[in-house]
């Protein structure tokens, strides 16, 4: 299981202000806006969308709460923690005969990027990997049967919730971002260049005279539908002020804004 205390450089007695502080510094530090990694930065998002809620984290602290006993036949004794992957799977009582069932956790990126992956599935023979495909228009959720995946051949249930996204938001088949940008931008217009849900560095107009809290469109960069036809990422723009203002250039803003 990733140790997301260590992705965020936390002791697992940190405190919440001291995650979230955490987070702030590494996510300035890595955002693909700034030249940074996206993965690594993806790995951060996750580890915060984690530790810095308080239910998860504490779910996070102790796994095997979320299990109740005996869950999925398997004998008690059996260590839980074991079929724990990257996308944090675990089994559940089987659904009916001749089935079983199992939880995956995945983030706002895999629904954006569906298909093939690999995951752990714990048995009490031991752990397996196997190969499951995310659909297209995954909702959190969302049930989904593999034939013959399950232990002894079963059909394995896969139940998908997805991690929520404190960067990234949802409404159907958009997605929302905001993006940090100079008053200058905004008001005199330009391009700027920054990444898509899926890791794509894609380039925008601003028009001159933009308004903060503006939404510019981004068309076909959203999720899919299950068709497979993606929706559009829409960018909230808002202002950073600059520190560093000429004084005749103040001057001019204060006579103007006393009209």
């Amino acid at each position: 299981m990733t140790d997301y205390y260590a992705t965020l450089g936390v002791a697992r007695t940190a405190s919440a202000d001291e995650i979230k502080r955490a987070f702030r510094k590494l996510a300035s530090q890595h955002h693909p806006d700034k030249g940074g990694d996206t993965k690594k930065f993806q790995e951060i998002q996750a580890a915060y969308d984690t530790l810095g809620d308080e239910k998860k984290r504490a779910m996070y602290n102790s796994p095997q709460q979320q299990m109740p006993p005996g869950a999925g036949g398997f004998h008690q004794s059996f260590d839980f923690n074991e079929i724990f992957n990257m996308f944090g799977a675990k089994f559940q009582q089987p659904q009916q005969r001749g089935h079983a069932r199992m939880t995956l956790w995945i983030t706002t990126q895999d629904v954006a990027n569906p298909g093939a992956r690999v995951v752990a599935m714990g048995t009490n023979t031991g752990t397996h990997n196997i190969e499951i495909t995310i659909p297209n228009g995954i909702q959190d959720g969302d049930n989904v049967q593999f034939s013959g995946l399950g232990p002894g051949g079963q059909d394995l249930v896969i139940t998908f919730r997805i991690h929520p996204d404190r960067i990234w938001q949802r409404t159907g088949n958009n997605v929302t971002v905001e993006h940090m940008t100079s008053i200058w931008k905004l008001i005199s217009g330009g391009t700027m260049t920054m990444m898509d849900i899926r890791g794509n560095r894609i380039e925008l107009s601003i028009p001159p005279r933009t308004q903060p809290g503006s939404l510019l469109r981004a068309r076909g960069r959203g999720f899919p539908d299950r068709s497979g036809t993606r929706g559009d990422m829409l960018v909230r723009m808002q202002a950073e002020i600059p520190t560093q203002i000429p004084e005749e250039l103040l001057a001019a803003i204060q006579q103007e804004s006393a009209k």
